[in-house]
C-alpha cells in the first residue's frame, strides 16, 4: 500500500492561503509518486486551522457536511490522483429536518475514494478542551472496510489518549477498538501539540520528536503486545508549526506492528512542510526497539508521563511497572472500560462490571513492553541491481 501523509503549517482562518499550502506541498512531490497513491491523509481541520477558542470564532469557518470547501478539495484531489483522501474539517449539521433540534457541530474528517465519492465522514469522539469550546462528541469511533484499503479503524487526535484525561491509563479505548474490528489499516488526523515553546521546539525542524513518538507507541500499546494475524499499519497524519500560543509536533509517521515488532516506513520532522510518501510493501526505513523491562523499572523514579494536551510527552515515556498497574486497578475498582461488544458512545466508559469480552481480551495479550527509549535501527533500502 503506498500511503501519503500531508504535514504542513495552516494558519487559523487563513483558509485560501491553506489550500494554497497544501497545493504548494504537493507540487513539490514527484507526479510518479503522487500518481501511485492508494491514501492521502491531511490533519485535523487542515484549513480552518485548530486553535479556535469559542463557537463564535469558528463559526465563519463551518463547513456544511460533506459539501464544503474541504470536501471539494478531497474529492477534487482523489480525482486528480486516483486515491483516497481524508481531511479534518470542523463540521455544522443541517438540522431543518430534525427541528426544533438545535444547531450541531462536530470536528470531523471526510474520507473520499478515487471516484470523489464520500466513504465515511466520522466525528471525533474524545474532545479535548479546545475542541469542547465548539463540537459535539461524535457517537463512537469509526470501523468500516474501505475498497482498496481494507477494514479501515479510524480516529482523530485526542481520540488515541484516555476519556478526558480521566479514564485509567490502561483503559486503552482506542486500542481495543482497532482490535477487536480487526482493522488492518488505522487512520488518524491529527493536530498534535507539543508543551515545548516554538523557539525551543523549532530549533531541529527536520528531526522528529521522539518525546512525541514515544507516547504514541505508548497508547498504541495493546496493538503491540496482541498476537494479531498480519500487519496492522498505523498513518498518523500531523500538522506541524504554531497557532498563537499553540505549537504543534509534526512527527507524522506511518507505522507497522506485528508480533511485538514496531516497523517504521516513514517519518517527518517536528517542522517538515512536506508529503512523506510511503510503500508498505517495501522494506521499512527503520524500526523500533523497546527497552527490557527490567531497565524500565529503574527508570520510574526519574521519569515521568506527561499530562499533556491532545500532545506529546514532555518527559520521557516510561510504561507503568506492574505494582503501579496493581495500584490504578485498585483505585479504579469497578470502573469499566470500553468493552469491544458494549455501545460506544463515552457513557459506556463509566459502566460498573467488567465484561467477559474485555477481560478475556485484556488477558489474552502478553506482557507489556516499554517504549521509553524509541531507538531508530537504520537501515539503508538494498541498492536495485
Amino acid at each position: 500500500m503506498r500511503i501519503g501523509c500531508l504535514q504542513f503549517a495552516p494558519q487559523l482562518g487563513d483558509v485560501d492561503n491553506n489550500l494554497n499550502r497544501a497545493d504548494a506541498v504537493l507540487s513539490r512531490v514527484n507526479p510518479k509518486d503522487l500518481g501511485k497513491l492508494d491514501l492521502l491523509v491531511l490533519p485535523e481541520l487542515c484549513f480552518s486551522g485548530y486553535n479556535f477558542k469559542s463557537l463564535e470564532q469558528i463559526t465563519p469557518y463551518l463547513e456544511p457536511t460533506t459539501s464544503g470547501i474541504t470536501s471539494l478539495w478531497a474529492r477534487t484531489t482523489a480525482l486528480k490522483y486516483n486515491c483516497v483522501v481524508t481531511a479534518g474539517y470542523p463540521e455544522k449539521v443541517d438540522v431543518r429536518a430534525k427541528w426544533p433540534a438545535g444547531p450541531e457541530y462536530y470536528n470531523s474528517a471526510i474520507t473520499v475514494n478515487a471516484d470523489g465519492e464520500t466513504v465515511a465522514n466520522y466525528r471525533k469522539t474524545f474532545l479535548y478542551s479546545t475542541d469542547e469550546t465548539w463540537a459535539l462528541e461524535g457517537k463512537g469511533f469509526y470501523s468500516g472496510k474501505i475498497d482498496g484499503l481494507g477494514k479501515v479503524a479510524m480516529g482523530i487526535c485526542m481520540d488515541l489518549n484516555p476519556y478526558k484525561f480521566e479514564a485509567p491509563w490502561n483503559a486503552w479505548e482506542f486500542s481495543y477498538h482497532i482490535l477487536f474490528k480487526q482493522a488492518n489499516l488505522v487512520v488518524m488526523s491529527m493536530a498534535w501539540l507539543t508543551r515545548e515553546d516554538i523557539t525551543t521546539f523549532s530549533r531541529s525542524p527536520h528531526e522528529p520528536d521522539m518525546e512525541t513518538l514515544s507516547y504514541w507507541l505508548s497508547r498504541l500499546e495493546p496493538l503491540i503486545r496482541a498476537e494479531t494475524v498480519g500487519e496492522i499499519i498505523v498513518v498518523m497524519a500531523n500538522r506541524c508549526g504554531s497557532e498563537g500560543d499553540a505549537v504543534y509536533a509534526g512527527t507524522s509517521v506511518v507505522l507497522g506492528i506485528e508480533s511485538g515488532e514496531v516497523k517504521v516506513y516513514g517519518i517527518l520532522g517536528r517542522g517538515d512542510k512536506e508529503l512523506l510518501v510511503v510503500d508498505t510493501n517495501r522494506r521499512p526505513k527503520a524500526k523500533l526497539v523497546a527497552e527490557p523491562a527490567s531497565a524500565a523499572s529503574t527508570a520510574t523514579d526519574t521519569t515521568t508521563q506527561s499530562r499533556d494536551t491532545d500532545g506529546s510527552a514532555s518527559t520521557a515515556y516510561t510504561s507503568p511497572d506492574e505494582d503501579m498497574v496493581e495500584d490504578m486497578e485498585d483505585y479504579n475498582d469497578g470502573y469499566s472500560s470500553l468493552s469491544p461488544k458494549e455501545s460506544k458512545t463515552p457513557a459506556a466508559y463509566s459502566g460498573t462490571t467488567s465484561s467477559d469480552d474485555e477481560s478475556f481480551y485484556r488477558e489474552s495479550l502478553p506482557s507489556a513492553k516499554s517504549y521509553s527509549k524509541c531507538t531508530f535501527l537504520l537501515e539503508p533500502e538494498p541498492v536495485p541491481t
